[in-house]
């Protein structure tokens, strides 16, 4: 397998932890370099982890993962962005709440949600010509740098925003667990 095509493949598993992140982007009231790293390494690492994870598991265990990754990817990312949606819109003002906490719990169902894909990609690498140890170093990377990207640009648009930036995060955030549900259900192909 090129380089080319596993960078295409990284940018795949990605693209959801992007969105993840822009909300959580969204969801500060200033910038903190800090928690935008925490963000993107969390974010980086899951998706890591999982395709090696999925990678050991092998073809053994691949009609179980195909069978539901797309229901837990779904739910999860459906709470999440209900909950985003459902603080939107409450009446109850936000001044007491502090936004710029960064809840580890959240964090890690948040990089678990946006992985379940990256499992079901290491066990396809089971059956490639590839170095588990490369690809994983690509996935992770590629997904640590858009992940960043997407808090900072999160950032910048929620700053000028504000509500309707929260709005759209919780949408993105339940559209990409639909869009991952309606694909695997075959809906799409």
């Amino acid at each position: 397998m090129s380089f080319w095509t596993l960078l295409l493949i990284a940018v795949g598993v990605s693209a959801d932890a992007f969105a993840v992140a822009l909300g959580k982007g969204l969801h500060m009231r200033r910038f903190s370099a800090r928690n935008a790293v925490v963000i993107a390494l969390t974010f980086g690492a899951f998706q890591a982890l999982m395709p090696l994870i999925g990678w050991l598991l092998g073809s053994a265990f691949a009609s179980y993962i195909a069978d539901i990754d797309h229901w837990i990817a779904f739910g999860l990312l459906a709470l999440i962005g209900g909950k985003m949606l459902h603080e939107a819109f409450s009446t109850k003002d936000d001044v007491d709440e502090d936004t710029d906490r960064l809840p580890l719990r959240e964090l890690l169902v948040l990089a678990l949600a946006t992985s379940i894909d990256a499992l079901a990609v290491g066990v396809t690498l089971a059956f490639l010509p590839v170095s588990i140890g490369g690809a994983i170093a690509v996935i992770g990377v590629t997904t640590t740098v858009l992940a960043f990207v997407g808090v900072v640009v999160g950032r910048r648009v929620g700053s000028r925003f504000g509500k309707p930036a929260e709005i759209a995060g919780g949408v993105i955030l339940i559209l990409i667990g639909l869009n991952i549900l309606l694909d695997h259900l075959g809906v799409f192909g």
